[in-house]
């Protein structure tokens, strides 16, 4: 694969455009799949392994005993975290990538290739990781890893809200502590936006040729949608394991006089003398179910505005329209 060359090519958007349509995208996909995060982190933390006599306990099960025991609230617990990061995330995956992707391309046509895109995505994945994700997830985690009833006001928790945690991580543990695993979020990171970006411009420029009748137009919603959903089904599936033991490091404070890498061969080991090899799996389905729609909004989201925004022209923006 590889972009439309000079002619064809129009600017990428900018930094605004990327603001303003990631960070709208990013808020939908946040309070339409967060439940399903929730879930994915629980079954992540749960200690069921082999034992007998402990039933298993799928993705709805689990969801059924959060909202029973938590009211339905409890499978939102940590969405004020993601929503604090998820405008700069957004914005900061596709300007990142738009910049990787011209910085990769081929200097005499400006063809960027299948393995250009690649690059590009998991230098996007990385950089949103470092900048914006690793400590959301932190603060996301310790509030999801709580089991208090949000109807009983006598169970007070540790963590009240984003910022109340935010503050008793520093306090307690340090500024670093924001920053635990940060090595496997990049990891999962630009795993994740590698896969997804290389194989939804893979299906978007399929279907642009498919339908050359939509010559500079955009896909249909329904279209991007699609290819959003099983774009963003891959990333999971190629990456399950680093988000499991990623989850477990980040929910607990570090021990005295342990590197990271020792805690993360511990963790690994543990889980797999205690649990099996399944239990890297852990939640794989939730993850699924919540990833892969939430690309698939993320996406159809994030074309829309950007349509609009850039046919808009307003000053702020730029007024050309960019086609992969």
């Amino acid at each position: 694969m590889a972009s439309r060359t000079n002619g064809d090519r129009k600017k990428p958007p900018s930094a605004a455009t990327n603001l303003i349509a990631g960070g709208g995208a990013g808020m939908m996909e946040a309070m339409v799949c967060h439940p399903l995060d929730t879930i994915k982190v629980r079954m992540q933390l749960s200690r069921r392994g082999r034992q007998p006599g402990l039933a298993k306990r799928g993705f709805l099960r689990t969801g059924i005993e959060i909202a029973r025991k938590e009211t339905p609230l409890g499978l939102y617990k940590g969405l004020g975290a993601v929503m604090t990061g998820i405008v700069p995330k957004m914005a900061i995956r596709f300007t990142s990538f738009e910049w990787y992707k011209q910085l990769l391309a081929n200097k005499q046509t400006g063809d960027v290739s299948g393995q250009s895109t690649f690059l590009a995505g998991l230098l996007a994945g990385v950089t949103e990781a470092v900048a914006v994700v690793t400590p959301m997830e932190v603060i996301k985690i310790r509030l999801q890893a709580q089991y208090h009833s949000m109807a009983d006001p006598l169970d007070v928790p540790k963590y009240r809200n984003a910022a109340h945690a935010l503050y008793t991580v520093v306090k307690e543990e340090g500024f670093g502590a924001l920053y635990r695993g940060v090595s496997l979020t990049a990891l999962r990171q630009g795993s994740n936006q590698a896969v997804n970006f290389t194989a939804y411009s893979y299906f978007k420029e399929w279907l642009q040729r498919w339908q050359p009748e939509l010559d500079a137009k955009s896909l249909p919603s329904y279209q991007t949608t699609l290819i959003g959903l099983v774009s963003g089904a891959m990333g999971p599936l190629s990456n399950a394991p680093i988000d499991t033991i990623k989850t477990r490091l980040q929910k607990t404070p570090a021990l005295a006089g342990t590197t990271a890498l020792q805690r993360i061969v511990g963790i690994s080991k543990e889980m797999f003398r205690q649990e099996g090899f399944h239990a890297f799996y852990k939640g794989i389905t939730p993850r699924i179910m919540r990833v892969a729609p939430g690309q698939a909004v993320t996406f159809t989201v994030y074309e829309f505005l950007k349509d609009k925004l850039e046919t808009s022209k307003p000053a702020i923006l730029t007024g050309e329209r960019y086609e992969e």
